[in-house]
């Protein structure tokens, strides 16, 4: 029976909100986020290391992935443009992993090759890259030999082209054990047009063709294993305002570019098919989304994960990842991946 991945990113300040049923269900758990300050990697701002310990001591089966960066972190491109650099940034992933429970380390740079999130970027953090992942690969190797293990190195990687162009996605790959795409927010903050921003399939009508097929299908025809692919999925949702009822809101021009909406806790109390908002049922992008005449609504439920885990079975892919695991406090949309992947 294949094993598929069931990986979480958590903030370190919901990791006191874990509990027993959600944990038993996970792989894989990524620790949101470390930071790179001065070409090192620094994690004195967490603040749940007890909780994080006691965790790891309970559930030994849990991999735990200590994740640097996010969205607006910077300090990635400066750190990987010198050799130097890399060294320091490779031996505080060493420390990290002495003073933390860790299995291994998870890069989430957005964006290499890019400033759109106010970092430093460069055209050489497309070859930088690579030699960074290399040099943290060499020493976590080093360190596992040693031990008689194996630690994990990946990535979470954006969905659509430019992430490719941004990086040498061919010679990354061999480096990590797996790629978290992050098929979320596909839509919706640079754009007025309303739409899907994690749906399975690109539908019929959206401009914006990319979705998590789509991105699949990106990375693996630039030589990324199927196996070596892990979906996205979102516990949050984006929301337009000003928008034309018509076809349900779906898209259609708004008055407002897809800003953050409710979590999927908020969206389950207050939201979905209550308060005049009406719960649709996207056949073709495999996605749901809420209409109440003004406002619209993307995001995730248990049906849309429940599409992306079959999707996962028969494509052959690694497993299934989520954003982020205090978004939602239901406990539905874990419960949803696991059925999906086959734990019951």
């Amino acid at each position: 029976m294949t094993t598929y991945i069931r990986a979480g990113y958590v903030n370190d300040r919901h990791l006191p909100l874990m509990t027993e049923h959600d944990l038993q269900q996970l792989t894989h758990l990524n620790l949101a986020f470390g930071h790179v300050n001065n070409d090192e990697i620094i994690i004195s701002h967490l603040q749940h290391i007890d909780v994080l310990r006691r965790i790891k001591a309970d559930y030994p089966q849990l991999q735990i992935i200590l994740s640097i960066g996010g969205w607006s972190a910077g300090g990635f491109s400066e750190a990987a443009s010198t050799a130097e650099g890399r060294a320091s940034m490779a031996s505080s992933a060493l420390r990290a992993l002495k003073e933390l429970p860790l299995d291994g380390i998870d890069l989430d740079w957005e964006y290499p090759s890019y400033g759109v999130a106010g970092i430093a970027s460069s055209t050489a953090d497309k070859q930088n890259f690579t030699l960074l992942l290399r040099e943290l690969r060499e020493a976590l190797d080093r360190k596992g030999a040693a031990e008689g293990r194996r630690y994990l190195l990946t990535i979470a990687a954006g969905a659509d082209q430019y992430y490719l162009d941004g990086t040498e996605i061919d010679q990354v790959h061999p480096l990590l054990d797996f790629i978290q795409l992050m098929t979320y927010d596909m839509r919706g903050g640079f754009q007025v047009l309303t739409g899907h921003h994690t749906n399975l399939y690109t539908p019929p009508g959206d401009l914006f063709r990319i979705s998590a097929d789509a991105s699949v299908r990106l990375f693996t025809g630039a030589g990324v294993p199927h196996a070596k692919i892990v979906l996205g999925a979102a516990f949050y949702s984006r929301l337009w305002t000003g928008v034309p009822d018509i076809n349900n809101g779906l898209h259609q021009m708004a008055s407002s570019t897809g800003g953050y909406g409710p979590n999927y806790t908020d969206l389950a109390e207050k939201y979905i098919d209550v308060q005049g908002f009406r719960r649709y049922w996207d056949e073709e992008a495999q996605a749901p989304y809420l209409f109440n005449g003004d406002t619209f609504v993307s995001y995730e439920d248990e049906q849309s994960i429940e599409a992306k885990c079959a999707y996962i079975r028969e494509q052959g892919i690694g497993g299934l990842m989520f954003w982020e695991y205090g978004l939602d406090r239901t406990g539905r949309l874990i419960a949803a991946m696991s059925r999906g992947l086959g734990h019951s």
